[in-house]
């Protein structure tokens, strides 16, 4: 997996949601990886697929905003994440940084309208 990404090797990795994408990136290059290819045990990344699946659920897409409820959705998504970077970063121990990349869309948005 290492020599999958722009920067040939990193060990620098991130947990991060985006719609059609796995949910593990390179941290320097911003590469997305394909789950299949980390070294991950089979449980973990059928979460993290299950995780991914959910991203955007807070997501109006056709009026470009938010559901009423999506800074909460957003939020217990990212609450999510971060246990699933809890348990990357256990099983990837030694071999690579693991770090997490919240998603902020929800909350911009909010911000925006206030």
């Amino acid at each position: 997996m290492v020599d999958l990404c722009r920067c040939n090797k990193t060990y620098d990795l991130k947990v991060e949601g985006d719609i059609a994408a796995d949910a593990i990136w390179c941290n320097k290059c911003y590469s997305n990886f394909d789950i299949e290819y980390v070294p991950l045990s089979i449980k973990l990344k059928a979460e993290l697929m299950e995780w991914i699946l959910q991203y955007g659920k807070w997501i109006d897409w056709e009026n470009d905003g938010i559901f009423p409820n999506g800074v909460e959705l957003e939020e217990k998504h990212n609450n999510e994440g971060l246990k699933l970077t809890e348990k990357v970063k256990k099983e990837l121990a030694g071999k690579y940084k693991v770090s997490f990349s919240p998603s902020t869309f929800a909350k911009r948005h909010a911000n925006k309208i206030q």
